[in-house]
C-alpha cells in the first residue's frame, strides 16, 4: 500500500480502532463478561492480519505441555472450513471440514491423544472439549487474541521482526486488527522469524519499542525458525520419491500469508526456485492449479510446499491432478534465542499431580 493511500485511509482506521477500543473497554471493566473454565487457557495470537508464526508456536507449546505431563487440547476457529459450529476433529475429517491448521495439528498430534476442536465461538468449543474429553488439563487457543468472549490464563502475543506491530496501523490504513495498545493484554510478547544470530543490541532496540505499549513486567522473547529436512508428501497416489534431495532447480507452491522465509531457506540450501506458484493464505487448491503448475516444472525437479498447504493439497479431489508430482514439505519448528524457551516454560501452568 502506498504512503499516500495509507494516509487517506487513516480516518477510517481511527474510526475502526475507536469501535474496537470501546468493545475492549467493556470487557476490561466487566460490563461484557468473558467466560472462564476449569482448566487453563493458553492463547497464541497477534495484533496483525497475516502470518506471524502462530502454528509453529502452538506446536512448540503443545510439545512442551506433553513433555511436562499435561493432557493438552487445541481449540481453533477453523478458518476456511466448509462446516460451522463446534466440532471435534476426527479421522474422517479433512482440511475442508475443520480448516487447514487444525487438520495439521490433528495429523501431527492425534497419535499422542491431543484433541483438536474448532468453533467460531471459542466458549462453545471449550465446553465441547471438556464435556467430551474431561481428561483435558489445558487448552491451547490458536488465534484468539481478539476473541474477548473467553479469558485466557496466559495471553501470548506474537509479532514479526520484519513487520512489528509498533510500526503498523489499524485496518484499512495498515494491517493491525486493533490498535497497538492491545499489547497491554499480553502476558508475554514473542518477536518471531528472527535470524538466529540477532544481536543483543538489536534485541534491545526492538524490546524498547515494544515496551512503549506492553506492561513493564511482561517478558519480551525472540524466536527463530528451524527447518527440518524435506519430507515427501505422504500420499498413496504419489510416485516413489527419494528421501534425500540434492541442491538444484526446484518449484515452490504456497498458499500462506508469508512465504518469503521459506523461499529464503530453500535458496540458502542451494535450491534454485525456477517458479513460485504463489496463492493467498488458506487458498483452496483446484485441479487446474496443479495442471498449470506442470507447465513450469520439469521431471527431476522437486516441488516444495508447506505443511499447512499439504493439508489442502491432499484433498481427494486433487488426487488425479497431483499424480506424479514430486511434492515435498519442509517442516518448520521454533527455536528461542538466548533463554527465551526457559522463560516461557516458567509461565506455563504446572501439570496436575496423579493424586489430583
Amino acid at each position: 500500500m502506498s504512503a499516500v493511500l495509507a494516509f487517506l485511509l487513516l480516518p477510517f482506521s481511527w474510526l475502526y480502532a475507536g469501535v474496537l477500543a470501546v468493545r475492549n473497554w467493556l470487557y476490561d471493566v466487566g460490563w461484557k463478561r468473558a467466560a472462564t473454565f476449569a482448566v487453563p487457557l493458553l492463547n497464541v495470537g497477534n495484533l496483525r492480519v497475516g502470518g506471524t508464526g502462530k502454528t509453529p508456536h502452538v506446536i512448540w507449546l503443545v510439545e512442551e505441555l506433553l513433555r511436562q505431563g499435561h493432557r493438552p487440547a487445541i481449540l481453533s476457529r477453523g478458518y476456511g472450513r466448509q462446516t460451522s459450529g463446534p466440532r471435534l476433529a476426527g479421522p474422517a475429517d479433512s482440511a475442508a471440514t475443520v480448516g487447514d491448521e487444525p487438520w495439521q495439528y490433528f495429523e501431527q498430534f492425534a497419535a499422542r491423544r491431543v484433541v483438536v476442536a474448532v468453533a467460531e465461538e471459542r466458549r462453545l468449543g471449550a465446553n465441547l472439549l471438556l464435556r467430551e474429553h474431561p481428561e483435558t488439563t489445558v487448552i491451547v487457543l490458536d488465534d484468539a487474541y481478539q476473541h474477548r468472549a473467553v479469558r485466557p490464563t496466559l495471553n501470548i502475543l506474537l509479532t514479526e521482526l520484519a513487520r512489528p506491530f509498533y510500526e503498523d496501523y489499524v485496518l484499512p490504513a495498515g494491517r493491525l486488527r486493533e490498535s497497538r495498545s492491545g499489547a497491554q493484554r499480553a502476558d508475554a510478547v514473542i518477536v518471531t522469524k528472527c535470524p538466529p544470530d540477532l544481536s543483543e543490541a538489536d534485541q534491545e532496540i526492538v524490546e524498547r519499542q515494544i515496551r512503549r505499549y506492553s506492561r513493564p513486567e511482561v517478558p519480551v522473547l525472540f524466536s527463530a525458525y528451524e527447518y527440518a529436512a524435506p519430507q515427501a508428501l505422504p500420499d498413496a497416489a504419489a510416485i516413489s520419491l527419494p528421501t534425500a534431495l540434492t541442491a538444484g532447480p526446484a518449484v515452490l507452491l504456497t498458499g500462506i500469508a508469508q512465504p518469503g522465509p521459506l523461499r529464503e531457506e530453500l535458496e540458502k540450501q542451494g535450491f534454485e526456485i525456477q517458479y513460485h506458484a504463489l496463492f493467498p493464505d488458506h487458498y483452496i487448491f483446484m485441479p487446474a492449479d496443479l495442471t498449470a503448475l506442470r507447465a513450469y516444472w520439469q521431471p527431476g525437479w522437486p516441488i516444495f510446499t508447506t505443511e499447512k498447504d499439504a493439508t489442502r493439497l491432499l484433498a481427494p479431489g486433487l488426487r488425479a491432478a497431483r499424480a506424479g508430482l514430486p511434492l515435498y514439505t519442509i517442516p518448520v519448528r521454533v527455536a528461542f534465542l538466548n533463554d527465551g524457551g526457559a522463560a516461557l516454560r516458567q509461565l506455563l501452568p504446572p501439570a496436575p499431580t496423579a493424586e489430583a
